[in-house]
């Protein structure tokens, strides 16, 4: 069974076998597939039209298959790498170790954003951005410049003792817990961390920062939390709503899986705690 840690607890060897798989999907050019995808459904999903992976009810289980497939392409080049998380309520500065040289590498120079070290840097010479928003080619990141504070411990309770899952509008105009988790109500958590981080995580194409799913696995992570504070409360909407993913309606780009069959993660995989 896959277990996803912490990533403040992940060992030296783990790191590397985590960034190695990393870069070796990078290399075959299946890394770039899920940026691909993802900036697709950024740039489809509207408030007014069709929805499903962000804006909408099937934000969560959406992105928990997603998280899926990168994890099993991961373990398809080595078995023993899980996706960790980084739980940002407590590692709040640009000085973590996640962002240490080892791992992720750190904040962009003030004059582009350039990543210089680490990785992922462009001068390492692996990490070529293929799937852009504009002809800049390096890894960009700008860590607490365009929003100085992560959300907070306090924070995310606050979102967490939220009952109900979701509600019409069923889009970012929402009340409920996905709405605030997502973050565009409330205090703004999910959509916060993006811009947090900067550079290409505050775009469409934000899987190009691999912390992209450090951040969503913690986000997988806090909705399994709720699930369990709140075992009476249901994915909604159950049926019959146009433009979101009702409860056992398929997904695209997979059209294989609903909601309803992604509300236990359990089947999958668990958390360290």
């Amino acid at each position: 069974m896959t277990v996803r840690k912490n990533q403040a607890s992940l060992t030296a060897d783990e790191k590397r076998r985590f960034v190695a798989a990393v870069l070796e999907l990078k290399g075959s050019g299946r890394y770039d597939d899920f940026v691909t995808t993802h900036n697709a459904f950024i740039l489809g999903d509207t408030d007014d039209g069709e929805r499903t992976g962000h804006r909408s009810p099937s934000f969560l289980p959406w992105h928990r298959r997603f998280l899926l497939e990168f994890e099993r392409a991961l373990q398809s080049v080595d078995a023993s790498v899980a996706l960790p998380y980084w739980d940002w309520s407590t590692d709040r500065s640009p000085r973590s170790s996640l962002w240490a040289p080892d791992f992720l590498g750190g904040t962009g120079r003030s004059r582009d954003g350039q990543v210089m070290d680490g990785p992922f840097a462009a001068s390492a010479g692996k990490w070529p951005v293929n799937v852009r928003v504009d002809g800049r080619t390096y890894l960009r990141r700008s860590l607490g410049t365009n929003v100085r504070e992560l959300p907070t411990r306090a924070e995310v309770d606050s979102v967490l003792a939220m009952a109900t899952y979701d509600m019409a509008p069923w889009n970012s105009a929402s009340d409920g817990f996905r709405n605030h988790l997502e973050g565009w109500r409330g205090v703004n958590l999910h959509n916060r961390v993006h811009v947090w981080v900067g550079g290409q995580m505050a775009t469409g194409v934000s899987p190009n920062d691999p912390v992209f799913w450090l951040h969503h696995a913690y986000i997988d992570r806090l909705w399994a939390e709720w699930q369990r504070r709140h075992p009476g409360s249901a994915y909604v909407p159950g049926g019959g709503t146009p433009n979101v993913v009702d409860l056992n309606e398929t997904m695209k780009p997979w059209n294989d899986t609903t909601p309803a069959a992604l509300l236990d993660h359990t089947p999958y995989y668990t958390f360290d705690a």
